[in-house]
């Protein structure tokens, strides 16, 4: 897991002594060395998911590290481009890509697109006629997995993503003169922690994909294996071994003779440098259980009730005392707003702050905000040792109408 150095438990010290809601703090210093580890081969061109934190800062810590981007919606896009990226170095994926958001991408320059279904090829050949341009796709196939593999965007079961084999194998290429059919995208799994599992369903996959490449006739120039690679959320949990990662994807790129492999990075490339800083309401004994009410919740950092993994938590200041485990809860009318058990201090009081680690992706963004009328937190970033506000608490009065 991502370990709170000094000086950045100094800026979040020093930030607490001054506010009493709930904030976000991002290290840019630690994200950047992180991708100058990821950008230092030539095996796998990196995109990144914005889905995973689309804040200015981290797009430009992404940009100034030679990532490209992929994004899902028009609202990411302009995020993106308000950052001076060219739109060449946009990928368009998500499955619901209406032909109004596909003929807002080209107007704004976007020419590479995954098609998730029939009905998209043919819109993106309708709109690349109209714009008398050609555009690059990628399909995405979505394959049933043996032994009932499974995960959140997935495994063997059925999802919006893409088509299998057998839908695509539909297609007649050549009635699409526009379209340049580069390659093929598959993505079917979330949070990998061990390197060679993932490659070995990154082997099972090659075959049916060569064999539907070849069956359409598409020249397969590019192969997308999306994202998947994960952080450590409970104790114990390992890294991920980018070195293995990447002799995975050497030998897939040698064995399919392909051009390009892709990624799109999203919570592996920015999910440790982030932390949601969150202050104690009460300590409570429930039924012979510890419980710490906390000021933020799942209106701030969704995930744990989505996915029931809870982001490591620890207190802020220094303690002597035994710790003890915790049930979190935030403060919204609803049982789901649960943020894990985590052992804290017994000391613990109405005075402190627990820091969540891991929260650099997923965190604000994919939360529910506006339930309850609560705060919206504020955003930091931390860099050459400067603290920086990027968007102060927005209060009810200045949201609700």
């Amino acid at each position: 897991m991502s370990t709170l150095s000094t000086p950045v438990k100094n800026a979040i010290t020093s930030l607490t002594q001054s506010q009493h809601e709930p904030f976000y703090l991002y290290d840019l210093d630690a994200l950047s060395g992180h991708l100058k580890l990821l950008t230092e081969q030539s095996v796998v061109k990196l995109w990144y998911a914005v889905k995973a934190n689309p804040l200015s800062s981290v797009i430009q810590t992404l940009d100034k590290a030679g990532f490209n981007f992929d994004v899902a919606s028009s609202g990411e896009l302009q995020q993106v481009l308000a950052q001076g990226i060219d739109a060449k170095r946009v990928l368009n994926t998500g499955p619901a890509k209406s032909k109004h958001q596909i003929e807002t991408f080209l107007t704004q320059g976007v020419n590479t697109f995954v098609a998730e279904s029939l009905n998209q090829v043919a819109w993106l050949q309708d709109a690349a006629q109209r714009h008398n341009t050609a555009l690059r796709i990628l399909l995405r196939v979505q394959l049933r997995w043996p032994d009932n593999e499974k995960n959140p965007l997935g495994g063997d079961s059925l999802t919006p993503f893409g088509l299998g084999a057998q839908e695509w194998g539909a297609l007649t290429v050549s009635d699409y003169p526009n379209l340049d059919f580069v390659g093929l995208h598959i993505f079917q799994w979330g949070n990998m922690l061990e390197a060679e599992k993932l490659a070995s369903l990154w082997q099972q996959m090659v075959d049916p994909l060569m064999t539907l490449a070849q069956q359409l006739k598409i020249d397969l120039r590019v192969l997308d294996l999306g994202g998947g690679l994960g952080i450590p959320y409970a104790d114990g949990q390992p890294h991920i071994d980018w070195p293995t990662i990447l002799r995975s994807l050497e030998h897939i790129k040698a064995q399919t003779n392909i051009d390009e492999l892709w990624m799109e990075l999203g919570r592996y490339a920015v999910g440790e440098c982030g932390y949601y800083v969150n202050p104690v309401v009460e300590q409570k004994q429930n039924y012979g259980s510890n419980q710490l009410i906390l000021a933020g919740g799942i209106n701030h950092i969704l995930r744990p009730a989505v996915t029931s993994q809870a982001f490591p938590a620890t207190l802020l200041r220094e303690s002597t005392s035994a710790t003890i485990p915790y049930t979190l809860h935030g403060p919204l009318c609803t049982a789901l707003d649960h943020l894990g058990e985590h052992s804290l201090p017994c000391d613990i009081n109405e005075y402190d702050w627990v820091v969540f680690g891991q929260c650099g992706a997923y965190g604000f963004t994919e939360s529910m905000p506006y339930f309850l009328c609560h705060t919206l937190p504020s955003e930091y970033i931390y860099q050459s040792g400067q603290v920086r506000c990027i968007r102060p608490p927005l209060t009810p009065e200045n949201y609700l109408r």
